[in-house]
């Protein structure tokens, strides 16, 4: 028999219970009235019947339990999971109980503790490391952070229960790639199918604008589920992998489940700065945050579901690339979410700041983007990454993806490199520049520092070494691949900052006429003022050439003589003179020309002004 068609029943069966329970479930609840109302400190904007959990729990039990009693023996199939089951069950009530009468939170860990404990008593833990007892902690940890990182992670519409569904999708393919046809993980596979489905029927209704929150009771449930699930003990086909390293074991689990273990490592963290307690609610999510820049609710979510995926891929990708390539592959994505979140970090989410005598709240994550002593150090320290990432890459790339035989030469001239590079990068003023500052001009900088710390570095190991042994296309490589990465990381923020701005779509559509450098001036003032109260539709321009060109992403959509056609089309509401010189004629002339056209809007110029 082949078990994939009792996967697939599984999951088909639990997505069909899903659908049709998860609307009887929300009619009951808004009857008796257990709904979710809006409060200062929830994001939800209206009341919303809670209890989507009940219907996660029953589709995902009743699919499994029926799939096992057609396709296979109770005994080999319940008995592995009913662990994991049972555990599920006592989260789930504790969750509800929770939902039907506040329960406190303190309470609520106690009883989270004990579940993960009497789950790891069974068997349920990791085996990263030789002592038992760390594994034992480690693994009690992991059960009670993931469930909490779930329920933390429950804060808009259709988040937890997608990622949840993602990291299920993912943790079933790799059990699949790793283990193959082995028997011993078919009743992880076939729980996960069950699981998988309750959730995608569940999230027909949760997914933006929701008519039903999971509470609780779905969220610690899906949270514990996916815990207990990546404990099972890895097959011994996949521990014969000669790369399956200590590292592989704890990187798969980490990043299937990456995106809660983020957002609850980022909101405590922010919390620990301003003074807040972790516990309470708030508007201070990774999906809050975006909300704040400019995304809509269902792209900020989208975004999160593209990042679960990321991380998802990468864990398939450590056992089929060598170690060394997926290593770089995950240290750079791991750069690029640490600049992300950097960014979001600057999202103002709370209402005031604390008061105090010495520094002001969240100081730390400001100080390292700004002018000073803090924003210094973490450019060297990023550099630093920077240049091994680089440096290793070159390596792999000069040498196949082995550089097994070159690794000392690696280790011996890496100081070497650091020394020399990060010289010249302050030599020529790489860390006197502020990141959301960065401009094309900046480019020429990065080059003369790159290139002359890679030529110094070249000269001090001919000094040292007599270059005996390296090779000079690996630092003709690594001079490319850094300049690169350099580059990026600098202009991370000014891409996102230009992104958002034209993501953004609060206040009243505007016009530029004149597309030209006081075009253009006029399109940066409106991105980053928002007291304007406007945002960028496009430009117009009489010039034929320039139609249907984009100028700073912004199309020009033609001349003042489709001025009503483009009003109209884009519903416009206020056009912006950009002309230095006859300015003030060509305000009139448009003016005219839509009064003629009967146009309701707002005729405007611009003018830049230097006062002593």
């Amino acid at each position: 028999m082949n078990p994939f068609l009792a996967y697939s029943v599984a999951f088909s069966a639990a997505f069909g219970i899903s659908l049709i329970l998860t609307p009887v479930v929300r009619h009951i609840a808004v009857k008796y009235n257990y709904v979710a109302v809006p409060r200062h400190d929830r994001w939800a904007r209206k009341t919303t019947g809670l209890f989507g959990g009940v219907s996660i729990f029953v589709s995902l039990m009743a699919a499994w339990l029926l799939s096992v009693c057609v396709f296979f023996k109770c005994q080999t199939h319940i008995q592995p999971m009913l662990p994991v089951a049972l555990g599920g069950t006592a989260m789930f009530l504790l969750g509800l109980v929770d939902d039907i009468s506040e329960i406190n939170p303190q309470y609520k860990l106690i009883g989270q503790v004990v579940v993960a404990s009497l789950l790891v008593f069974f068997g349920f833990q990791f085996a990263w490391f030789e002592s038992k007892t760390a594994n034992l902690v480690i693994s009690v940890f992991w059960i009670v952070g993931i469930t909490n990182a779930f329920n933390l992670l429950d804060n808009m519409d259709g988040l937890s229960a997608g990622i949840a569904a993602i990291s299920g999708f993912f943790l079933f393919v790799w059990l699949t790639v790793t283990a193959g046809a082995v028997s011993s993980v078919a009743p992880v596979q076939l729980i996960l199918a069950a699981y998988i489905g309750s959730l995608l029927g569940f999230l027909f209704y949760n997914f933006n604008p929701a008519s039903i929150f999971m509470g609780d009771a779905g969220s610690l449930l899906i949270g514990f589920m996916l815990a207990a699930l990546t404990l099972v003990e890895t097959p011994a086909e996949a521990q014969a992998i000669p790369l399956f390293n200590q590292l592989s074991v704890m990187a798969v689990p980490c990043l299937i489940l990456f995106i809660p273990i983020l957002d609850t490592t980022f909101v405590s963290f922010m919390r620990k700065l301003f003074k807040r307690s972790v516990f309470q609610g708030g508007k201070d999510h990774s999906s809050h945050r975006m909300v704040a820049i400019g995304f809509s609710e269902k792209k900020a979510v989208i975004v999160l579901y593209l990042f679960a995926a990321i991380s998802g891929l990468l864990a398939l990708s450590i056992y089929p690339l060598e170690m060394g390539i997926s290593l770089v592959i995950i240290v750079l994505y791991l750069l690029m979410v640490l600049l992300f979140w950097m960014y979001l970090a600057h999202v103002e989410v709370y209402e005031k700041p604390m008061e105090t005598g010495l520094k002001p709240p969240g100081f730390f994550i400001p100080a390292l983007m700004e002018a000073g002593y803090g924003r210094t150090f973490f450019s060297i320290l990023l550099d630093v990454v920077l240049i091994t990432v680089a440096y290793y890459a070159a390596y792999l790339l000069r040498f196949g993806g082995d550089i097994e035989p070159d690794f000392q030469n690696f280790i011996r001239s890496l100081p070497i490199l650091f020394s020399c590079q990060i010289f010249c990068l302050y030599v020529f003023g790489v860390y006197q520049r502020l990141w959301r500052g960065s401009r094309l001009g900046d480019l020429s900088v990065y080059l003369k520092g790159v290139t002359t710390g890679t030529v110094m570095a070249v000269l001090v190991i001919v000094l040292v070494y007599r270059f005996q042994g390296f090779s000079r296309a690996v630092f003709i490589i690594y001079w490319g691949v850094m300049l690169i990465l350099l580059a990026f990381s600098r202009f991370f923020f000014r891409i996102l900052d230009d992104w958002v701005a034209r993501e953004k779509h609060n206040g009243s559509p505007a016009l530029i006429y004149g597309a030209g450098v006081g075009g253009q001036m006029a399109v940066r003032e409106i991105e980053t003022n928002s007291g304007l109260g406007l945002f960028m539709v496009g430009f117009i321009d009489d010039d034929p050439v320039k139609k249907g060109k984009k100028i700073h992403g912004y199309p020009v959509l033609g001349g003042k003589d489709r001025i009503e056609a483009i009003v109209n089309k884009y519903n416009i509401k206020e056009i912006i003179v950009s002309f230095k010189d006859d300015g003030m004629e060509k305000k009139k002339e448009i003016n005219r020309l839509c009064i003629d056209a009967g146009l309701d809007l707002t005729v405007s110029r611009m003018r830049l002004m230097i006062e002593p």
